[in-house]
């Protein structure tokens, strides 16, 4: 059978730790083994962590003595990992069952393939535990080329990181995530992988629960419009910095992206307007960086539609919303494009 190697970083997820774990060792036909990064907790997870340990020898524990911060405990698993395939999945998240054996036969039949990723179900503490599909509809493979132009088209990340199975040979020679990119480090590997391998995508069942949650580090930290941005942008910089060479028509793919990045910004300025939030979203900065990632900003619909709401002001962009198409076509566009992910995978 495949061996998998599985990292689970946990920071304050005691509660959360012993049900992910099951849903690690639980997994079906293949060989798993466990390892817990402590990243210095403060609450119960050393006495869990270390409770979990003991009762199976698939699992190790760790603990650090101070704070690394998730950058470096994410390296440290890639480190340690020497299975077949490497899991990354946070204390606070779950697989779903067989999702390893559908990610591993995929890649076992493709050896070109990189790594492995496909749906994923949403947890959230106020709502019961949906049930997952697990039916296999079959696989999707993309040329790494053509995969990361569709990233360039959406210029979002469309995975969420529990259900992607990477080739751990591959993972080696890539070194692991960027410190610097503390918010989308996921987003660049994934393109990094997919610079020098093919994609599969897990096609029908869900691979792994997703938990979204008022402490998880993107709801704490990363929530911010012009920091998503600029964290965004930094990664396709440094996918094409670096491996710019190994992409075909390169040129062209990260000016689409940085096109794309610049609605973004000029969309959420507008919305500044739309929902009286001017106190909140810094629309002076989300035109700056427009203009400084797209030198033609100025020619693009969403800089029509910002000053159509400048010219009218707060007051009457926010009275005028209920009866304004845009926001509606843009909701209406941006939930196509998720149901398309979840179809798709891209």
């Amino acid at each position: 059978m495949s061996t998998v190697s599985v990292i689970v970083p946990c920071y304050n997820y005691a509660r959360f730790l012993p049900a992910c774990i099951e849903s690690v060792l639980t997994q079906e036909g293949v060989e798993v083994s466990v390892l817990i990064i402590d990243d210095c907790s403060t609450d119960d997870s050393p006495a869990v962590g270390e409770a979990l340990a003991a009762g199976d020898t698939r699992l190790a524990y760790r603990c650090h003595e101070v704070n690394h911060r998730h950058i470096a405990t994410y390296n440290e698993g890639f480190d340690w990992a020497s299975g077949d395939y490497t899991l990354l999945l946070s204390a606070d998240d779950l697989l779903t069952p067989g999702a390893l054996r559908r990610a591993t036969g995929l890649m076992d039949a493709h050896p070109e393939v990189g790594f492995v990723y496909g749906r994923t179900v949403f947890l959230r503490e106020d709502r019961r535990t949906p049930v997952p599909r697990t039916e296999d509809k079959g696989w999707k493979t993309w040329n790494g080329a053509e995969w990361i132009e569709k990233r360039c088209e959406a210029t979002t990340n469309n995975i969420s990181s529990p259900e992607v199975v990477l080739r751990t040979s591959l993972v080696k020679t890539l070194g692991g995530f960027r410190p610097e990119l503390p918010h989308t480090a996921d987003l660049e590997f994934w393109m990094q992988c997919a610079a020098l391998a093919d994609v599969g995508y897990v096609r029908g069942a869900h691979q792994a629960y997703y938990r979204k949650h008022g402490a998880s580090m993107l709801h704490q930290h990363y929530n911010a419009p012009l920091i998503d941005l600029q964290q965004r942008k930094a990664a396709f910089d440094a996918l094409f910095d670096e491996h710019g060479h190994r992409i075909p028509d390169a040129g062209r793919l990260r000016s689409l992206a940085n096109k794309g990045l610049a609605q973004h910004a000029l969309w959420g300025a507008s919305r500044a307007y739309e929902r009286g939030r001017l106190d909140k979203i810094p629309v002076d900065q989300l035109v700056a960086f427009a203009r400084e990632t797209c030198p033609g900003a100025e020619s693009l619909g969403a800089y029509s539609a910002l000053r159509r709401r400048q010219r009218l002001g707060p007051r009457y962009s926010l009275a005028l919303q209920p009866v304004s198409m845009l926001p509606l076509v843009r909701r209406i566009r941006d939930i196509a494009a998720w149901q398309a992910v979840q179809r798709r995978g891209v």
